[in-house]
């Protein structure tokens, strides 16, 4: 009767677990160079981001998309928010651009928004996300669920904390060159002083709108002042 009474345990133990933990697909091991992203820095070095199909394979894709098009290359980060975040990925430099792809649905998830954490930003509209990003400078847990959480930062935090503070910031840091990992970068080389990079295309006004959405992670700390934006 023993080994009955064990399989019944177990399958009762099955049973029991919640029906998202066991929807959960594997995270990627972290020796997979197809989901890690590169960001060379201006601040003077190398940033790795563990990317997570499993949670925003949508969103994944997109950076994965944009980074192999060199989209990356160049651009600023435009608000940098001392203790909250960095966010880039904007080819105006405003908050209003993004790419010539089309916007992407939420996939809000149970990632947190921890320090290093890198998160989609978007416009007041969930599902507004395109090119632009924040990478987590201290826990916002706030902003859980509410914002695409896709990845987070392995190696280089340094260089994220160096990054130009303002908004904007008076001498904006840049993305120098972003990278996946498996398609063998080269080492890091800082941006030539001499060197304006040239940004890519930006995108038009949004259809039904007087002016470009600015896409955005909200200030916990000034949310009425965000709202306008």
């Amino acid at each position: 009767m023993r080994p009955f009474a064990l399989l019944a345990a177990a399958l009762a133990a099955i049973v029991s677990v919640p029906v998202a933990a066991q929807d959960r697909l594997p995270a990627p091991p972290l020796s997979d160079k197809t989901n890690i992203w590169v960001l060379d820095l201006s601040t003077g070095g190398r940033v790795e981001v563990a990317l997570r199909p499993d949670v925003a394979p949508k969103m994944v894709e997109r950076i994965k998309t944009l980074t192999r098009q060199h989209f990356y290359d160049g651009l600023t980060f435009h608000r940098v928010i001392d203790g909250f975040m960095a966010q880039g990925g904007d080819p105006k430099g405003d908050g209003t651009g993004g790419s010539t792809l089309p916007d992407l649905p939420a996939e809000f998830n149970y990632l947190p928004h921890v320090r290093g954490a890198v998160a989609a930003a978007r416009a007041e509209k969930e599902d507004s996300a395109n090119s632009q990003f924040y990478i987590v400078l201290q826990p916002r847990f706030q902003l859980d669920k509410k914002y695409t959480v896709f990845g987070r930062v392995l190696s280089g935090m340094n260089y994220v904390d160096a990054i130009e503070k303002g908004e904007p910031p008076q001498n904006p840091s840049r993305i120098v060159h972003a990278y996946i990992a498996s398609d063998n970068p080269p080492a890091y080389q800082p941006l030539p002083a001499a060197v304006a990079p040239t940004l890519p295309a930006t995108l038009p006004t949004l259809p039904g709108a007087t002016a470009p959405a600015r896409a955005t992670a909200p200030n916990p700390v000034a949310k009425k002042r965000a709202a306008r934006r």
